[in-house]
């Protein structure tokens, strides 16, 4: 109780900016409760403000070891920081962030940070489409990452029926009340796919899901696996000019094109399209990123 009153003190001190009160509060509160895995992680975000990189560091870590679900996210803290190699997201942290931001996802996204990835997955599946000379309906639709459904929204008048996979119980409670899902499963997306038979899709969707994806490639073999011949995976992802995957400072995975053509042609998938588009605004600049729409032979 004692440690608890010394955090939820620290922390309005921290709102109000007084900083080093607020490091000496969360360092009690971590002294009462060496396993407090939350005061370690928000100690170390008040000595990142402080410019203390090492006393970060070692909260960062304390944070991390306390709770191996990593819930506060603080193994991703760290990769930025470059005090760890860049890897995967826990499945804990996914689940958390998205169960916490649920409520508030669609005005975030579309009234905030003025997004606009399902648009552009839905221009540039239709395009394909019309390209290859096919019609611009699709059987069955995956919608990875689904969230509150805002992809089934743009793609509902194209799709017989559309299949949402997402990490979040809160969100897939969201995405059920639109009435656009034939079915809802909440797993990891690569998990979700590799319970769908062979060939089984038509049209699988990640409108801003990569972006929490740090290796493509077990995703792409479960998308070449269910997509049926024909089909098309249509993604938007964040970019950047390097090399590689790199996690930006709003922890999501930034995929440099060349990076993406490659795990493409090596799942299988024949790429249709790669154009540069910014699915998304981060204060007040267009985050740069692209669309990508790859066919199954």
């Amino acid at each position: 109780m004692l440690a608890d009153r010394r955090f939820d003190f620290a922390r309005d001190l921290l709102l109000s900016g007084d900083l080093v009160a607020a490091e000496d509060l969360f360092v009690q509160a971590t002294d009462l409760a060496p396993g407090f895995a939350t005061a370690w992680f928000t100690l170390g975000e008040v000595r990142e403000l402080l410019g203390d990189r090492q006393g970060a560091i070692t909260a960062f870590r304390t944070a991390e070891s306390t709770d191996p679900g990593d819930r506060n996210g603080a193994g991703l803290r760290l990769m930025r920081m470059g005090a760890a190699d860049v890897a995967g997201m826990r499945p804990t942290y996914v689940t958390a962030l998205f169960d916490q931001y649920a409520p508030k996802f669609d005005a975030a996204l579309l009234d905030d940070l003025g997004y606009r990835g399902p648009a552009l997955l839905l221009a540039a599946v239709l395009g394909a489409r019309a390209a290859a000379g096919k019609p611009p309906t699709f059987g069955r639709v995956i919608d990875l990452g689904c969230g509150t459904g805002l992809a089934a929204r743009a793609f509902a008048g194209v799709a017989g029926e559309i299949v949402g996979i997402d990490l979040s119980p809160r969100m897939i409670e969201r995405a059920r009340a639109t009435g656009l899902y034939a079915e809802l499963d909440v797993a990891d997306i690569a998990e979700g796919l590799a319970r769908r038979p062979d060939g089984s899709a038509d049209l699988i969707l990640a409108a801003d899901v990569i972006v929490y994806v740090h290796d493509m490639a077990p995703l792409l073999a479960e998308v070449a696996r269910v997509l049926a011949s024909g089909g098309l995976f249509a993604f938007t992802v964040e970019s950047h000019a390097g090399e590689g995957v790199v996690l930006g400072g709003g922890l999501r995975y930034a995929h440099s094109a060349a990076s993406v053509r490659g795990l493409i042609a090596t799942s299988g998938l024949m790429l249709d399209r790669l154009e540069p588009a910014s699915s998304r605004t981060e204060s007040g600049a267009q985050v740069p990123g692209l669309v990508v729409v790859a066919a199954k032979r």
